[in-house]
């Protein structure tokens, strides 16, 4: 399993568990504050009902 931030491979026994799945909890930080400075986003799904509406 690699880190989704750093891309290190994670071994069981390397990563404690309040990290899980990132590698340390710098990446788990790094990955917060993506999501909170929104450059991560759920997309919103389009419904083409709502634009007819509009």
């Amino acid at each position: 399993m690699k880190c989704p931030i750093c891309s290190r491979p994670i071994c069981n026994q390397q990563a404690a568990p309040e990290h899980k799945p990132f590698c340390s909890e710098r990446c788990a930080a790094v990955d917060l504050g993506r999501w909170l400075t929104e450059d991560y986003t759920i997309p919103k799904p389009i419904n083409d009902e709502e634009d007819e509406e509009s």
